[in-house]
């Protein structure tokens, strides 16, 4: 029995709280999800409270192995699914959905290629619209989109190197294109002059897609 990874959870914890973007809401009882064709349901009792906190389900594939479809977990115990897991035929983690606040509904989609998170999206407020999607490569944050004004369009580009805020574009006019580019990277700390300001060629447009 496999358990469920929740290594994320403080972090996105201290970034949202809200709905994620774009999504179906994810309501139901834990198990309220039909098994597929040729797939099994299994629960587990992880806490030994008498009742299931975790559904499996599985397939067998062509090699006669049993391989994980999705997963169903809940978290606080409270008869709802916290946490929606979907694998890949490799048995590889595609996609995972969270309920942070314990509502029924998703705040937080992240989507993983090969075992690594490429993109995490959440929401702040209650309108269903994207209000800021995180880019990673290898593992790290490399950009950041975000809709502050909360009209569906992005306004807001950041840029990420090492760790550290580079620049930061903002769409001024709402036209969906960067109208003013701001550096962010302090002087260091031996106060020997900082980098210069954003470069003058513009970035390649980050479309969020």
């Amino acid at each position: 029995m496999r358990r469920i990874s929740l290594a994320f959870l403080p972090a996105i914890l201290l970034a949202c709280a809200g709905r994620t973007p774009g999504l179906q809401d994810v309501k139901g009882p834990p198990g309220s999800a039909a098994a597929g064709p040729g797939e099994t349901l299994s629960t587990y009792d992880l806490t030994r409270s008498g009742k299931p906190n975790v559904w499996k389900y599985t397939r067998r594939g062509a090699d006669g192995k049993e391989r994980v479809v999705r997963r169903e977990s809940d978290l606080n115990h409270d008869g709802r699914i916290d946490v929606w897991e979907y694998f890949d035929d490799a048995g590889a983690l595609e996609r995972q959905i969270v309920d942070l606040d314990f509502d029924g509904k998703a705040d937080a989609v992240l989507h993983f290629e090969k075992g690594q998170l490429v993109r995490k999206e959440l929401s702040f407020g209650f309108d269903g619209k994207p209000h800021v999607v995180a880019y990673y490569e290898k593992g790290k944050l490399v950009r950041k989109e975000k809709d502050d004004n909360g009209d569906g369009k992005i306004d807001t580009w950041e840029y990420w190197e090492g760790g550290e805020l580079d620049r930061v574009g903002v769409d001024i006019d709402g036209d969906g294109k960067v109208d003013r580019w701001e550096a962010r990277r302090g002087p260091p700390a031996d106060g020997a002059a900082g980098p210069a300001a954003a470069p003058a060629a513009t970035p390649p447009a980050a479309t969020g897609k």
